[in-house]
Formats: C-alpha cells, sequence, structure tokens
C-alpha cells in the first residue's frame, strides 16, 4: 500500500479491482480543506484513460507488473506466439489484443511482454523500429514548396507518410508510439 500523495507518472495502482498506470497527478490544497489528489490513468487492460480522485492520505494498492523480453517467432492464424529468450518457453497473445502493435513487429523482433500475475496485458515495443520501404508511390517533381510528403508502405503492410526522396529497399525509422517517419535507419 502507498500513499495517495506519492502517486507519481509511471506506476501501476490496483483501485477496485482494476489495474490503471498513472500518466499524471495533480494535488490541489486550499485553506480549511484536505488535500485532493486528481490522478489521470489508463486502464492497463482496456486501454481507455479516464480521471480517479483521492483525498490525501489515501492508501492505493501498488500493483507489481512483471516485464518480461521476449521474441515474437511467428503468426498463428488467431494468435502471435512469443519466445522467452532465457527459457525458450512459449506463450500466445490474441491477435485483437495487439492490434496496434502487429504494424510494426516482423518476426525474430526483440519485445517486452507486460504480466500481472499471470495475466497478459500486452507488448511495449522499442520507441523506434526500423522497417523496409517495400512501396513507394513517385515523388512529383514541383512538390517541393512546402514539407511535402509520399505514401509508403513498409514490410509489415503499416501505411506510412513518408518525405519525397525515400524510395523502395530504403530502411526508415518509425516511431512506435504514434506510427509516423521518424528518420532514415
Amino acid at each position: 500500500m502507498i500513499s495517495s500523495n506519492d502517486l507519481r507518472s509511471g506506476m501501476s495502482i490496483l483501485v477496485e479491482g482494476n489495474l490503471y498506470q498513472v500518466i499524471d497527478t495533480s494535488h490541489n490544497k486550499t485553506a480549511m480543506r484536505q488535500m485532493i489528489i486528481k490522478a489521470k490513468v489508463r486502464n492497463m487492460r482496456t486501454g481507455s484513460v479516464t480521471e480517479l480522485s483521492f483525498t490525501g492520505g489515501d492508501k492505493v494498492d501498488q500493483a507489481h507488473i512483471e516485464k518480461r523480453p521476449m521474441q515474437y517467432l511467428y503468426d498463428a492464424g488467431d494468435d502471435v506466439v512469443f519466445m522467452d529468450t532465457e527459457t525458450y518457453e512459449q506463450i500466445e497473445i490474441a491477435k485483437d489484443r495487439l492490434e496496434w502493435e502487429l504494424n510494426f513487429m516482423k518476426e525474430n523482433s526483440d519485445v517486452t511482454v507486460i504480466q500481472f500475475e499471470n495475466e497478459i496485458l500486452g507488448v511495449n515495443l522499442p520507441e523506434k523500429i526500423a522497417l523496409v520501404v517495400t512501396t513507394a508511390e513517385p515523388a512529383v517533381k514541383g512538390d517541393t514548396a512546402t514539407n511535402a510528403q509520399k505514401n509508403a508502405i513498409v514490410e509489415t503492410g503499416y501505411e506510412v507518410r513518408v518525405p519525397l526522396f525515400i524510395s523502395e529497399g530504403e530502411v526508415i525509422l518509425i516511431n512506435s508510439n504514434d506510427g509516423k517517419y521518424s528518420g532514415r535507419a
């Protein structure tokens, strides 16, 4: 148990059976009243963002999240198979829980699997991922007045906006948080 006064960004907490990750906190103390702590949190099971209010000194259960480095092996239809690189144990995660992450994962890539008491919550990817451009629209001469961009498709099938000078076969970096072009690899 931790005090609500000690909540910080990135902490994992358990409130009324729901598992949350703290995004941001604000403390409001006025004269003659107790402090009120508002915490903006993300539900780690559903991904929804909400705001929780606590009175100063309230006790909150801290959740112990386990992060295990694993390797993405292959797509098994409705599931995706990962392997622990130390114990060689294999686990399967349903594809519908990893819709966004699958845009950036290719076979044999390293990821971090997040678990809470043997419940698999999801996968953390590296911030920048290098992928090969498989198809790119041709650049049209004269389109360079401002920050001109074109569509390109990378090896995982994800479509991204890239600068005009990027061509097929090049390796580019993509930010896994927002899915935008970040530079050449």
